[in-house]
């Protein structure tokens, strides 16, 4: 399984970002695709999780902010990442496993960087 994935960068407090990530390889391992951030001197945390069937699981304080969808024609998933603080401030992974408890696959980190 591959993920790649795009869209980060810099943006001033209070605007917006999309990221995207392509997944490619095994079709079953695609199931359920997600992204993960981490901060710098924290630990990885859940951001959003999407199932094939398009069920949703979102980190509580992220709620009404970020929003997870899923082409799975293009087995792509996308964070739409609105009203941006500084701290979101983190490197962004996307991940991908067969189910809610298989081990993930993991794509390389995209920065996402807001300033105050």
């Amino acid at each position: 399984v591959q993920l790649q994935a795009c869209g980060g960068g810099l943006v001033q407090a209070g605007g917006s970002l999309r990221l995207s990530c392509a997944g490619s390889g095994s079709v079953l391992a695609l199931n359920v695709m997600g992204w993960y951030r981490r901060a710098p001197g924290k630990q990885r945390e859940l951001v959003a999780e999407i199932s094939r069937g398009g069920s949703t699981n979102y980190a509580d304080s992220l709620k009404g902010r970020f929003t997870i969808s899923r082409d799975n024609a293009k087995d792509t998933v996308y964070l739409q990442m609105n009203s941006l603080q500084p701290e979101d401030t983190a490197a962004y992974y996307c991940s991908a496993r067969r189910n809610y408890i298989s081990q993930s696959f993991w794509g390389q980190g995209t920065l996402v960087t807001v300033s105050s």
